[in-house]
């Protein structure tokens, strides 16, 4: 289904036929037709901004958006048809179109995927204000370490797994808090990594060390308001006011004598990557606006993925094919195996939406490779007389998985589909007949049932992802 906006359609028949032969009268010229093609058209005009705005209701575009319509909407009412069938029809297809962008503009700004967007965004905002913000203002040192940045990824992640259902403002409003949240993390873990690097000389050694650690604490300074203009959190300050500051520190290091001195001109070089590397994120304020990178279908990371996992789906309609006829004879580990190295050297340029996308293709093929793998320890299974019942009892378990497991392979439901329910239920009655079996003592029954117990739910977390609708 599309989603990328209202459709827009025109009805302008030159004439209609009356039913009983007669010809219905057309009015191209009269006034109100006339008024109702302008209102049409400053309609279509406004239709692209509606269908890419990617903000919420309280946002200044919206306001000016929804003022704009609803007064097309009162010219469209206002519209004297003079009680004639032809412009009366007209003038309802005009006020169904401005009604359509109105409805269209509403449902993406109260979106419950775009409030949980923006919830998750004032989440990372009170965190990122709470340990970097407030404290650098405070006058006092930001408290940055490898927590804070654990925190940012984890909400990275789920940002990343918010649902858009192909709708270009869900995914536009996704990818502009997602860039805005990595350029926070790229310009914190470089902190991080400031904070412990000892300054590689003394202030005695050359003069020009002490201008380039002064530029260093300004760097310090521009690096905390940075953060605080990506997660609006800027008072006073802005991106062109930042950038002209950042650009005067470059100009400050260009003119420095270092005299030939190799040392310290790596080290003027070092603070110049530093700055270069702030200046890189300030022209995030009109990310996602001017561009198309939150299309991702047209990326090439992703079209690689998607091509690894069309070469998956090949083969596992093969190993299910083969499976079901009792044939063992196909097993294309090694052209899975070189499909998970292709995934591994997919560009995914610190996306993590394409992080993501790579991550379930790898799932996709890791688990065709371990039913593959059960699928021939089972055919392999030689128990021995003096087997212990309870390692008897965990293999009898995993057979069952490993049916199960077929069945989840070649599911392409949804969950509401009572097949997928069953596959649940099923699946979570072996794992209760694992937690059922007593090892009495026994290591290597111990050992097995932990490996089943995992193979279970890895079983049950492939399903719920092919399931869970997500998409880049």
């Amino acid at each position: 289904m599309d989603h990328g906006g209202p459709q827009q359609q025109h009805h302008h028949q030159p004439q209609q036929q009356h039913p009983m032969g007669q010809q219905q009268p057309y009015y191209p010229q009269h006034p109100a037709m006339m008024r109702l093609y302008e209102v049409q058209r400053d309609a279509a005009a406004l239709g692209p901004q509606v269908c890419t705005f990617g903000g919420l209701q309280n946002d200044r575009d919206y306001k000016r958006l929804e003022r704009d319509l609803t007064q097309l909407l009162l010219q469209v009412d206002q519209v004297d048809t003079e009680g004639k069938a032809e412009l009366q029809g007209a003038r309802k297809r005009a006020a169904q179109e401005v009604e359509g962008l109105l409805r269209y503009l509403e449902e993406n700004a109260t979106h419950p995927s775009r409030l949980a967007m923006e919830e998750l965004s004032n989440e990372a905002r009170r965190l990122v204000d709470e340990r970097v913000v407030a404290p650098q203002r405070a006058g006092g040192v930001a408290e940055i370490n490898d927590e804070l940045v654990d925190m940012l990824q984890e909400l990275v992640l789920r940002l990343t797994q918010v649902k858009t259902e192909g709708r270009v403002p869900l995914r536009k409003a996704r990818y502009r808090a997602l860039t805005r949240l990595c350029a926070v993390q790229d310009v914190i873990e470089g902190r991080t990594e400031q904070q412990t690097l000892s300054l590689p000389l003394s202030e005695e050694t050359h003069e020009a060390v002490h201008h380039i650690n002064q530029v260093m604490v300004k760097v310090s300074v521009a690096r905390g308001q940075l953060v605080a203009l990506l997660m609006g959190l800027s008072g006073r300050d802005s991106c062109a006011h930042l950038s002209r500051i950042l650009t005067e520190m470059q100009v400050e290091l260009d003119a420095l004598d270092v005299s030939g001195n190799t040392a310290i001109r790596n080290y003027r070089k070092q603070v110049v990557e530093e700055i270069n590397g702030l200046l890189k994120h300030l022209d995030l304020e009109v990310e996602g606006d001017d561009t198309r990178r939150y299309d991702l279908a047209q990326n090439n990371s992703i079209r690689e993925i998607e091509a690894v996992r069309a070469h998956v789906s090949h083969l596992r309609e093969g190993v299910l094919r083969h499976c079901m006829m009792g044939d063992m004879g196909f097993r294309p580990k090694a052209e899975l195996q070189s499909l998970l190295t292709h995934l591994d050297q997919v560009d995914t340029a610190k996306n993590p939406c394409i992080r993501e996308a790579r991550r379930r293709a790898v799932v996709e093929v890791q688990a065709v490779i371990t039913f593959l793998d059960l699928r021939e320890a089972l055919a392999r299974r030689q128990p021995g007389p003096n087997e212990h019942p309870s390692h008897r009892a965990v293999w009898l378990v995993l057979g069952s998985l490993s049916d199960l497991q077929a069945q989840v392979l070649g599911f392409d439901g949804k969950r509401a589909d009572k097949s997928y329910m069953m596959l649940e239920e099923l699946l979570t009655k072996q794992l209760l007949a694992l937690d059922a079996v007593d090892p009495q003592g026994d290591e290597m029954t111990k050992m097995a049932r932990k490996q089943a117990v995992k193979f279970a739910q890895n079983i049950l977390n492939y399903l719920d992802m092919k399931t869970d609708e997500w998409e880049y």
